[in-house]
């Protein structure tokens, strides 16, 4: 008889050994590892101040850990990605309350991955029904209103649908290396229009006289880190906000997980005028950060997308994904694909609306997906891959 298992509600990632928990997660997902997530702890970026209450479930079975899954209480919906304000404000017209909610993310990071983290040797579907009834039996302790599991890979869906959650459909843009070898190779996948624009693009960045330094983690030192930095919190200060992530985040990680980070650097005679903050994993290149000095032309596509398409290229990564949003990115050849996250409420006539309008939002979604794959810039040979 296999082991009975047992859930533990963790109110901080630091009350596990880091050793059990990255025993859980795939190899080649940096941000489910637990540099990554104790950092956002440590650092203050998941805190009570923020609105981000840890409350990871482990499962364990004979003493050791078999499974988990990183959950958080929220008091609001930000960077999350994956919007339900309406949600929200239509409980508040109804005189109900959202929050807290409880989601399980990466906060701050719209990266898909996997939220349902099993260990070998445990029956998979047991694990994640026990994690998920674990879940919704928590938000009924908490009085959340809801349980929202975020960014899930399609392996996970049918799990999720069986435990009662409803599906909901999103997109995101990635790019592909289709054996093109080099960026030329990728050009010649292009239309001659598209190939022109690119070029033309790049020539403006060259001729502006700006060149690029790609640097490991682990090649960064203190002076240097206070440049990317002010360029990272630039990009959140354009918009009045807060950047997400303190130094101490940034600190932490270049110090415990070197390897996975990588920085394109700007330069302009020997001035850093532009930093774009990326993270390896696996054979994915994720882009992530960007910010600059001042407006060039076509700085913004040279730095985050083309030399990150050469670093996908160099690094020996089969996909690159850009981040969250962006149909700008689809004319840069960065494909469709579908995103997921699944939704339980509470609240049985909220739980009925929602999943009747989410059934017909995945049908709008699917829809989208197909029309934006016929806007590729590839040629017409090529855009069936």
């Amino acid at each position: 008889m296999s082991a009975p298992m047992r859930l533990r509600v963790l109110e901080s990632l630091l009350a596990v050994d880091q050793a059990d928990w990255d025993g859980l997660v795939p190899d080649g997902n940096p941000f489910l590892r637990f540099a990554y997530l104790a950092a956002l702890e440590r650092s203050g970026a998941v805190s009570a101040a923020t609105g981000w209450h840890p409350r990871h479930l482990l499962l364990e079975a004979a003493g050791r850990p078999v499974g988990a899954l990183p959950l958080y209480l929220k008091d609001h919906s930000w960077g999350e990605f994956v919007f339900d304000f309406a949600w929200a404000d239509a409980y508040r017209h109804a005189g109900l309350p959202y929050y807290p909610k409880l989601v399980a993310a990466v906060p701050f990071t719209p990266v898909p991955g996997p939220r349902l983290l099993l260990g070998r040797g445990v029956d998979p579907a047991a694990a994640a029904h026990r994690l998920l009834d674990g879940a919704r039996a928590l938000a009924g302790e908490l009085e959340a209103s809801s349980l929202h599991v975020l960014l899930p890979p399609d392996t996970q869906l049918d799990a999720l649908g069986e435990a009662g959650l409803s599906l909901r459909q999103d997109c995101q843009f990635h790019w592909f290396d289709e054996a093109y070898g080099d960026f030329e190779g990728f050009l010649g996948a292009l239309t001659a229009d598209k190939r022109k624009k690119f070029r033309r693009e790049r020539r403006r960045v060259r001729e502006a006289g700006i060149s690029f330094d790609w640097l490991r983690g682990g090649e960064i030192d203190a002076a240097l880190f206070a440049e990317i930095y002010r360029f990272y919190a630039s990009s959140f200060l354009r918009r009045g906000m807060a950047p997400y992530f303190p130094p101490a985040f940034w600190e932490e990680v270049l110090a415990t997980m070197p390897d996975s980070i990588r920085v394109v650097l700007a330069r302009r005679e020997g001035a850093a005028v532009a930093a774009a903050i990326f993270f390896l994993g696996g054979e994915v290149l994720y882009g992530r950060y960007w910010g600059c000095d001042e407006d060039y032309h076509s700085l913004h596509f040279e730095t985050c997308f083309y030399q990150g398409i050469e670093l996908a290229l160099a690094e020996g990564c089969r996909r690159f994904e850009p981040g969250a949003q962006g149909e700008h990115k689809l004319r840069r050849g960065f494909r469709p694909v579908p995103t997921w996250s699944a939704h339980w409420l509470a609240h049985p006539a909220f739980a009925r609306a929602i999943g009747a309008w989410l059934a017909r939002e995945r049908q709008h979604a699917a829809a989208y997906l197909e029309a934006a794959r016929q806007h590729l810039p590839f040629r017409q040979d090529d855009g069936a891959r």
